[in-house]
């Protein structure tokens, strides 16, 4: 099964059950990567990075949604946008612990021979292409900062 017709099915299971926020959060996926296909010059089908992409941007959207009501003392809006991010990060691969991240970072720095904050930029390459979709952005940075100073 791919990952629309799982997508439609997650979406009609859903309906069934009057589960409003996984609805809208199934909605809010479908209604991305509709815009993604329809976009000028782009393809008709989306490969697996762009979909991970695109489900990473809506989980990170709506988790700065999130920080930004509880800033505000919005705990009624903040907990359903917390609520979509549980149901769009099942269709993501497994996260990596910090760990983990950390291991392959020491495998990147030794193989590229970077040795100070200079070399950020080439690590950074490296682990984005290796990491992509596994792991989060800040985190990998961080690690990366952590490591080179």
């Amino acid at each position: 099964m791919n990952f629309q017709e799982e997508l439609n099915n997650k979406l009609k299971d859903a309906m069934r059950a009057k589960d409003s926020v996984a609805l809208a959060s199934l909605r809010a996926i479908k209604s991305a990567i509709l815009l993604a296909q329809t976009q000028s010059g782009a393809k008709h089908t989306l490969s697996d990075t762009e979909m991970t992409k695109l489900l990473q941007k809506l989980v990170k959207q709506r988790k700065e949604s999130a920080s930004i009501f509880r800033e505000q003392d919005r705990i009624d809006l903040a907990e359903p946008e917390e609520a979509q991010i549980k149901v769009i990060s099942q269709f993501l691969p497994e996260q990596m612990s910090s760990e983990e991240v950390a291991q392959v970072l020491e495998e990147i720095i030794q193989t590229t021979g970077a040795s100070s904050m200079k070399d950020m930029g080439k690590v950074m390459g490296m682990a984005n292409k290796q990491l992509a979709g596994k792991a989060d952005g800040k985190l990998i940075a961080q690690l990366v900062k952590d490591n080179l100073s």
